[in-house]
This record gives C-alpha cells, structure tokens and sequence, in this order.
C-alpha cells in the first residue's frame, strides 16, 4: 500500500507542475512580447506604455494613400470597369460599401488624377475635406449637384489572437472604434481573456502599446480606442485554455509512453 505522505507529495508536485505548465502554456502561445510587458491581471480600464498622446482626429491624406472616390447620386460614376477596361491603379476593396469601386493613388506631389477634372491636391485633407473639395470640381466642370463619397482603401487594423476571424480589417469611417473593429470580426472567442487585450500602435522600433480591460465598460470611455492607421491588436487566451491545450499536447506524448509501461508489467507478471 502506498504510503499517505507519498500521495500528498505527489499531489503537490502535481499541482505546482500544472502551475508552471499554465504559465509557460500561456507565455508560449502569447503573440508580440515585450519588455515593458505589464501583467495584465492587475489591469483595471486602460494602462498605456510608450504613451504618444492623443492623436488628431481625423485622418490626413497622405502620399500612396489610395483613394476610392464614387458619386452616390449616379451609380455608374466610380464603378469598376468591365474586364480589359481596367487599369493598373484600380484596386478591390475588401469589404464595407465601397466595394467594386476605382481607387485612384495619391502621387508624391500630393495630387491625386481624377477622371474629367484631372489632378486635384489631397494632401493633408481630412477625408471630407477632400470629399468637399472634389465634389465643388465636379459640380463646376462636370456633373449635376454631385454627392461625392470618399474613402482611404488602404487604411487597415490587424487582429490576431482570440477572435472569431483574424487579419486586416479596413478603416472605412472617421474615428473607428476598438469595438467597432471588434464587432466586425465577430467578436471574440470562449478561450479568448478579455483583460489581456493589447493594441500595438506607430513605430514598430518603439511603439506605443495600449493595454485594455475589455471586462470593464468605463474601458470603453478612452479616447486610446479610436484606431489608427497600421494598428496591430492582439488577444491572448486564458491560463486555463492554455493548461487544458499544453496538458492535452503532454497527454499524447505520455499516454503512448503508459501503454507501454503497462505492457512491460504484464509481461513480468506473467514471467514470473
């Protein structure tokens, strides 16, 4: 019979190797570490490292930008071209209304080559402060009270982590939120711990990083959580997924490894 003290030793070497697996299972599977890496448990609302302040609020047009420009009072104006009409600055958008729509660079002088009206200056525009522009050029050489539509295709947010679909996401609208983006990407997952969610934000040498509770409402009040440009947003699982997956993974080396050990001790029982 196998002594008490021998069973209650075991079970705590047990218990403190399962403590560490969790912790290393978690560590192991956490994306963009860093050395100012806080423990998020002791997060409350909103913790940010690197803080660059609070940028502007809406976003300025800037060379390469591409520009999907589409007057909503004529259908056919901005549409994309049939097969062999197409040119070499048209891009697809990915999702949003602005699909199957012409994209149109903005050229290193900061003027962006419109069709009818020619090049037109974009640089350091708000989006409707170009809209507006455009649609005065418009209305004066060309169409008839024009409500021109203007997005920047090629703004975007990552999401990698525990949510429902991770990758790019456009920023289609002025001051695009974190739930916003959230929401878009079908939430987040059962394993997914909403208190270790962390943005990853400007220059990737030394960047801002944002940390949000998202267990707490008064979180969403932060001014942080309007995205930007580029904005990397990462979402780790709980300890416990994290046990559960790194103890299934030991399972399958040891249960193997049992099977055998049971197979020696019938053979020397039988043996004997």
């Amino acid at each position: 019979m196998i002594p008490t003290k021998a069973i209650l030793k075991f079970l705590c070497i047990f218990l403190i190797s399962i403590t560490f697996i969790g912790c290393a299972a978690r560590k192991e599977h956490s994306l963009f570490n860093a050395p100012s890496d806080i423990v998020t448990d002791t997060i409350k609302q909103v913790y940010v490292v690197n803080d660059q302040g609070i940028s502007d609020a809406y976003y300025k047009i800037r060379v390469n930008d591409q520009l999907a420009v589409r007057n909503v009072q004529n259908k056919e104006f901005g549409a994309l071209p049939s097969a062999g009409n197409t040119s070499s600055n048209v891009q697809n958008t990915v999702s949003g209304n602005i699909n199957n729509v012409l994209s149109y660079p903005v050229d290193i002088d900061g003027k962006v080559n419109l069709p009818a009206i020619g090049k037109v200056e974009v640089l350091g525009l708000s989006r409707r402060e170009a809209a507006l522009k455009i649609q005065d050029l418009y209305a004066k050489q060309l169409l008839r009270d024009p409500i021109i539509e203007l997005s920047v295709v090629n703004l975007k947010v990552t999401l990698l982590g525990e949510f429902s679909k991770q990758g790019n996401f456009l920023l289609e609208r002025e001051n695009t939120t974190l739930i916003d983006i959230i929401g878009e990407a079908g939430g987040i997952n059962k394993t997914a711990d909403p208190k270790t969610l962390k943005i990853i934000r400007g220059d990737r040498s030394h960047p801002e990083i944002i940390y949000v509770n998202l267990n707490d409402i008064n979180s969403l009040a932060s001014k942080k959580l309007t995205l930007q440009n580029n904005d990397l947003i990462v979402l780790q699982q709980t300890k416990s997924s994290a046990i559960t997956e790194k103890l299934a993974s030991v399972n399958n080396i040891v249960q193997p490894i049992l099977v055998v050990v049971n197979l020696a001790v019938l053979i020397l029982s039988f043996t004997r």
